[in-house]
């Protein structure tokens, strides 16, 4: 049974477009369900979270990111006695509006649409699940709960200056915007943050970018690191996996840590604030779900790290280069020739304005796969590849 502070069915705000709900499954396994059918979920196995999709298949995408923040959450909402049917929704749904090519490819269609209404991937998120998804006669988007809707607008935190698409939502479908948002929103969050720490670091020493001697003296890192090695020490195994399994013990011992400290911080957190129900999370003025202070230091030393040594590291800055160009060009064809779009946006955009032009091709480019936006550049500039 959840927690008093939980968000229940019992006072639920229920869908934009009334539905009966079903009698075996609550609401938010109903948004968990439509969000793992939904096209746009389905497209994130191929795009890029650090490494483009062709240049190893054991590297991390969008898709199996939003796994693991899936598998984190719902472990720190069951420890919590949060409702982890909405947190699972939250955590699988978070990443759904990211381009191609993972934030180099948001950076570009930034640029591209700054003048046209901007783009960020928690709006195209949100976008996506209110009015892209074409699945229902009733209704386009997903018709998702008020309570997923909110958590995906406030994943990182209350929102001061809403983008005219969340703002124009927020206008038919008021979300609460001035506030935090539930706490199964915020375990979601910070679990996104725990889990990409955690595999960038694995796919940083997979692909060489990083090695151990890099991470030694990285706080809580190192720690992690020298206990594997000394677990590997006592097994006395001679091994050709063994720097392998010296790295999946350490990302582990990295996951668990993040974990436990965010779900023993929290608990803190509520004995000290009390809630008698999930609106007195919201109205909180702080993040009830947080880090420990002496944690918040240690993953903002990991975060820099991971920032100048992966991140901005000379191969991704490449790939990541490409990509901007790719995807800019595309843009830039696709505007000034709407007839190149396939059927039926290319009937669309003639008859848009410039704005709802840009809009539907900045739409149809966040949706590609890395792969896809490879090819359809091809196709838009080599003349040796038929259209």
């Amino acid at each position: 049974m959840p927690a008093i502070y939980a968000v229940q069915e019992k006072g639920a705000r229920g869908r934009l477009y009334p539905e009966t709900e079903s009698p075996v499954r609550s609401p938010w396994q109903r948004d968990r369900d439509r969000v793992l059918h939904s096209a746009g979920f389905r497209t994130l196995q191929y795009k890029t979270q650090v490494f483009i999709n062709h240049e190893g298949d054991f590297f991390r995408t969008r898709l199996t990111h939003s796994l693991e923040v899936a598998q984190i959450a719902r472990s720190i909402a069951r420890s919590l006695d949060l409702n982890e049917d909405l947190t699972e929704a939250l955590a699988l749904a978070h990443d759904m509006g990211h381009t191609p090519f993972g934030h180099a490819g948001e950076d570009a269609l930034a640029l591209a649409m700054q003048d046209w209404g901007g783009f960020d991937h928690n709006t195209q998120s949100l976008r996506l699940v209110t009015s892209l998804e074409t699945r229902y006669h009733a209704f386009d988007g997903l018709n998702l709960t008020w309570e997923t809707l909110e958590g995906l607008a406030k994943h990182n935190g209350p929102v001061k200056r809403p983008t005219p698409y969340l703002a124009e939502y927020d206008a038919r479908h008021h979300l609460d915007l001035s506030s935090y948002a539930s706490a199964e929103a915020q375990v979601a969050a910070m679990s996104d943050d725990i889990a990409y720490h955690g595999h960038d670091l694995d796919d940083g020493l997979r692909a060489g970018l990083l090695t151990f001697d890099d991470i030694e003296d990285l706080p809580l890192v190192g720690d992690a690191l020298r206990a594997s090695r000394e677990m590997e020490r006592r097994t006395g195994r001679e091994a050709m996996d063994q720097a392998q399994r010296v790295r999946h013990e350490t990302i582990r011992v990295v996951i668990n840590a993040l974990a436990t400290d965010l779900t023993d911080q929290t608990r803190r957190n509520l004995e000290a604030l009390d809630p008698q129900s999930a609106d007195d999370i919201r109205h909180a003025d702080h993040a009830v779900v947080a880090f420990s202070p002496e944690m918040r230091e240690k993953n903002k030393a990991i975060r820099k790290f991971l920032y100048a040594r992966m991140y901005r590291h000379w191969r991704v800055n490449r790939m990541a280069r490409k990509a901007k160009i790719a995807l800019a060009e595309i843009f830039t064809i696709l505007s000034e020739e709407p007839g190149l779009l396939p059927d039926p946006l290319k009937d669309r955009a003639k008859a848009a304005d410039d704005m709802e032009r840009r809009r539907l091709v900045a739409n149809y480019i966040a949706g590609m796969t890395d792969r896809f936006a490879m090819e359809e550049h091809r196709r838009l500039t080599d003349l040796s590849v038929l259209g």
